[in-house]
């Protein structure tokens, strides 16, 4: 993977180069992005469950959104537990700093 110009950068994807527009300081997520596409549509490729490279990227979109949405609900999840633990810090803040006085 290399810079072709200054806003263009080229990636391969399972042997194939594609050049994609992007400003230079996206260059380095750009091109990990492409590695770990590239990985994820190889592993799928290995599997020889799927044929034909469009139908292998849908898959591995598919596996990566599906990945991607697990994270955000994981997030979620980890954001609700902690706004309530905040709440109850709160509560016996109030509590012993009522007693306090």
């Amino acid at each position: 993977m290399s810079r072709s110009s200054s806003n263009t950068v080229s990636v391969t994807i399972l042997e194939k180069d594609y050049l994609v527009a992007c400003p230079p300081e996206a260059r380095f997520q750009l091109e990990e992005s492409a590695r770990y596409l590239d990985s994820k549509m190889k592993e799928i490729r290995a599997s020889g469950k799927v044929v034909g490279t469009e139908r292998i990227a849908v898959m591995a979109a598919l596996n990566m959104a599906y990945d991607l949405l697990q994270g955000t609900n994981h997030n979620k999840a980890v954001e609700e537990q902690l706004k309530r633990l905040q709440e109850r810090l709160d509560q016996v803040l109030t509590s012993t700093h009522g007693q306090g006085e």
